[in-house]
């Protein structure tokens, strides 16, 4: 696989892409209440990352092989929907679980972020949910260093999950990213320790694990983009674009609103 390595300029502007994706999730959360659609918090959004930001939206029209273009400019997965919801006239419920994914392109460059949003008063099982899911996100960051393998940081995510009763979507995964929305490495939820490709410094990619409340297996909705749970459970997904540094990695997708990391992790840059 041919890995781009980012360098020198490349890499502040990788920072300001990551922390303007997230700024534009600070700047959705008051909104992020019952009664609110996902259309209007995709109007948000674009009216936002275009004319504050100076940005670009990049999901919107974004066309991968064999999809028809994306119609929106952000991503909105309700309850068991698993990624690639398309933003519409749904209004939110109380008690509704949501992502929200953001991709911003800034000089050329892109930065991409996910968050969960539990909408009212949750259950006690969705913000469990939520919150292990944000915790497997995290055990995999921390397992990112020279010299570590991409396989190290699926194994740290798929025990932590499953240990508390979760199961890991396997069809999608974190990926590289710079000036391409999607390059490689392909960066899996699940795995092996030791296996896989080396990390290496200035490699930067996304981990973005999707986690069922129930089982892993998942479908496609006749809209071509949006994937739901088979067994309609709860489905969660955090994602962070981050780097590897020379002795560890250095989070780019953070912003003064950004959730407060676990416990177990003292730092975004190690």
């Amino acid at each position: 696989m041919t890995i781009t390595i980012k360098s020198g300029a490349d890499i502040p502007a990788m920072r300001i892409a990551g922390r303007l994706a997230s700024e534009v999730l600070d700047m959705l959360t008051p909104h992020v209440k019952p009664g609110t659609t996902t259309e209007q918090l995709d109007k948000l959004a674009h009216d936002y990352i275009v004319n504050v930001q100076q940005a670009i939206p990049a999901p919107l029209n974004y066309t991968p092989a064999g999809y028809i273009p994306y119609p929106k400019s952000i991503c909105t997965s309700i309850n068991h929907q698993v990624c690639h919801g398309i933003p519409n006239d749904r209004a939110l419920k109380d008690g509704d679980i949501l992502n929200i994914d953001v991709t911003v392109i800034k000089d050329g460059w892109h930065g991409d972020t996910s968050r969960m949003f539990v909408v009212g008063n949750g259950s006690i099982a969705a913000k469990r949910l939520c919150a292990f899911t944000y915790e497997a996100m995290w055990k995999g960051i921390a397992k990112v260093k020279p010299g570590a393998r991409l396989g190290d940081i699926g194994h740290a995510i798929q025990t932590f999950a499953e240990n508390a009763g979760f199961s890991i979507v396997r069809e999608f995964c974190g990926h590289g990213i710079g000036q391409v929305f999607h390059e490689e490495p392909q960066v899996l939820h699940y795995g092996r320790p030791g296996t896989l490709e080396e990390l290496k410094p200035g490699m930067v990619f996304t981990i973005e694990p999707m986690i069922n409340a129930g089982r892993r297996e998942i479908k496609e909705t006749g809209d071509g983009w949006t994937i739901v749970t088979k067994d309609r459970s709860l489905s969660a997904q955090w994602e962070h674009t981050l780097m590897v540094t020379e002795t560890g990695y250095e989070v780019f997708t953070l912003s003064d609103g950004s959730p407060p990391l676990p416990a177990f992790i003292t730092s975004t840059k190690t």
